[in-house]
Order: structure tokens, then sequence, then C-alpha cells
């Protein structure tokens, strides 16, 4: 299914922000249970732009941006996003406090 990145203005970081993906999140969840091919995947925020872009897998264009509207979500665009794959042998690394925590208390 193909991915596509949803670019809003948001010029107030924090609750709104966290706020506009659980709509996101919602709507897409709503109208993958009446059978529209979408998933909510994750949202990023560029502070010093004052973007927010939320990523889809969806079967369309047209379902990300019904997803949006029932949300209440703005949005500038929505376009395709095509993620390049990795080298052989490479695995994304994913970092968190407890990850970190834990090689610290082994060494």
């Amino acid at each position: 299914m193909p991915s596509f990145l949803v670019e809003t203005y948001l010029p107030r970081p924090g609750k709104a922000r966290l706020r506009s993906a659980q709509r996101a999140r919602a709507a897409a969840r709503e109208l993958a249970e009446r059978g529209t091919r979408i998933r909510f995947v994750r949202s990023m925020y560029v502070p010093d732009d004052e973007i927010c872009f939320l990523v889809f897998d969806a079967i369309s264009a047209d379902a990300v941006e019904d997803t949006c509207t029932r949300a209440g979500l703005r949005f500038e665009r929505v376009v395709e996003a095509v993620e390049s794959p990795l080298p052989r042998g490479r695995t994304v690394r994913r970092s968190s406090t407890k990850a970190r925590l834990g090689e610290r208390r082994r060494r």
C-alpha cells in the first residue's frame, strides 16, 4: 500500500500537535473500520518551520484527504511518499531512553 505525507501548518507546538495527530489517528481508524484501506503511521513536527507532517499508508490520496477533513485538519497538500530502501544487511536502529539506560548499566 502506498504511503502519503500530509503537510499541515501548526504554529502552536505541544498539545496542539498531539491533538492533531490523535484526531488524524482516530479518523483513519474510523474509515478503516468502514472498509477504507488506510492507516495512520506517525507525525513529525518541524518547529522552526511550524509544519507538522502526518504519514499515512492508504489506498489513495483521496482517502487521506477525506481522513484529514473528517479530523478537522487544515492541510496544505497530500503527496505520495517513497521510502529509500536500507542497504543490504542494515537495519533501522531505534534509540530509546530505556535502551540507553540498559546499555549503561551493563558497562
